[in-house]
């Protein structure tokens, strides 16, 4: 299955690691660096031109990719407990 991320980008289910509000977990040392790094490295993907609000982090045959999304960590939980038939 796939989970829609916003902006016509999907990733299949099997590759997502977590699904983290940006406001929230920013205020690690340790998720900044890993941002910064990851963006260094150009495994960044914003979705959007809005204010991203989480990030999706997968796994894909070129490493880690994290995903920018506009939308809510609860609208894209709501979205995978849709697609598995949980709601």
């Amino acid at each position: 299955m796939y989970l829609h991320l916003g902006q016509n980008t999907i990733v299949r289910e099997e590759d997502i690691l977590g699904i983290f509000d940006l406001d929230n977990t920013t205020e690690s040392k340790w998720t900044r660096l890993m941002l910064e790094k990851a963006q260094e490295e150009g495994r960044v993907v914003s979705i959007g031109e809005d204010i991203p609000k989480s990030f999706v982090l997968c796994t894909e045959k070129r490493g880690t990719t994290v995903y920018l999304s506009q939308l809510s960590t609860s609208t894209l939980q709501q979205r995978i407990g849709t697609m598995l038939g949980l709601e």
